[in-house]
């Protein structure tokens, strides 16, 4: 059965957002692909509106066979995202060739595809993080999963896809719907539980002397705004390309810490601990989106700070739970 838009991923963080941000622009006819396994992912289905829900593989079987209708819209959100996943060869085969293979079939039937890539292709930050296509080549991933996602936008270079479709390069993404992830889950869900069990939060020490510790700097973004960005390209196909998706704004881990204190009305108390072994050669001191090709292409929207997500988060999701 054909759907207008197919979400792959739709189960998943940023996918059931997404999802839900269709259904409320009146978008019921969705396919939802994912592979939900034994996990709680499956909640985030919970009060969506969609036609299907199909297992990935059998997705992928579908569409190499032909008996899978193509839609008019497909967004390629899911992806092994486990920063710390060591199987190299399924992260090349699940984030790589399976997008190469949804891309090409969406080019085939000219339905519009838009694919996640990540802020995680930038390294370890020394190139800046600048969108321009120019630069991918120079860009140095940390881990196989920046890898993985890495290659496909190379591969989409090369082959001179990139005024036909969109990738969209998320920086650190928090919200409603991540919490089946496990450790890979937001600072933020992580601070807002150790303040509720034990009214400590703990961040890691820095391990260079231009960065106070809880200094470390992140591009924080609310999920609702990462939605909207999303959605933007599917409304304006004229728009092409990769594409940074973040507030544009570094904030400290100190920043994200003191607004979950304030969202939850209680005094604050950091802990700086020592990273895990191995961890601080591939740590981040800082990102920031450069979003100028984002506003160039058209989106005007502001987005939301990081007290008033996280208050809205704690608020209205984490304290209801």
């Amino acid at each position: 059965m054909g759907s207008e838009i197919i979400v792959t991923g739709g189960a998943g963080f940023i996918g059931s957002n997404l999802v839900a941000a269709l259904n409320a622009r009146g978008h019921e006819d969705i396919l939802v692909v994912d592979s939900l396994g034994k996990s709680d992912k499956w909640r985030n289905l919970v009060g969506l509106s969609f036609t299907e829900y199909v297992d990935k593989d059998r997705f992928r079987e579908a569409v190499a066979s032909g008996a899978q209708p193509p839609p008019k819209v497909l967004f390629h959100l899911g992806a092994c995202s486990t920063t710390t996943e060591k199987d190299a060869d399924y992260l090349a085969d699940n984030n790589y060739r399976y997008t190469i293979e949804l891309c090409r079939w969406a080019l085939q039937h000219d339905t519009r595809f838009i694919y996640a890539s990540s802020a995680a292709t930038y390294g370890d930050g020394s190139l800046g993080y600048s969108d321009d296509p120019s630069l991918l080549p120079r860009l140095k991933p940390l881990n196989m999963y920046a890898m993985s996602k890495h290659m496909l936008d190379l591969w989409a270079l090369r082959h001179g896809l990139l005024d036909r479709i969109v990738g969209l390069k998320y920086f650190n993404v928090y919200g409603p719907g991540e919490y089946h992830k496990s450790d890979m889950r937001s600072v933020v869900i992580k601070a807002y539980e150790q303040i509720r069990d034990g009214g400590t939060v703990r961040l890691f020490k820095s391990y260079r002397e231009d960065y106070a510790d809880g200094e470390q700097l992140r591009d924080f973004l609310y999920v609702k705004d990462a939605v909207d960005v999303t959605i933007f390209f599917m409304d304006h196909t004229d728009k092409n390309g990769i594409f940074n998706v973040g507030s544009g704004r570094a904030r400290t881990w100190n920043d994200l810490a003191l607004a979950v204190f304030s969202a939850m009305q209680r005094k604050p108390s950091i802990e700086y601990i020592d990273m895990p072994p191995g961890l601080s050669a591939k740590y981040q001191y800082r990102t920031e989106a450069d979003i100028s090709r984002l506003r160039k292409a058209g989106y005007s929207r502001e987005f939301i700070s990081l007290e008033e997500g996280i208050n809205d988060y704690i608020t209205n999701y984490l304290s209801r739970t």
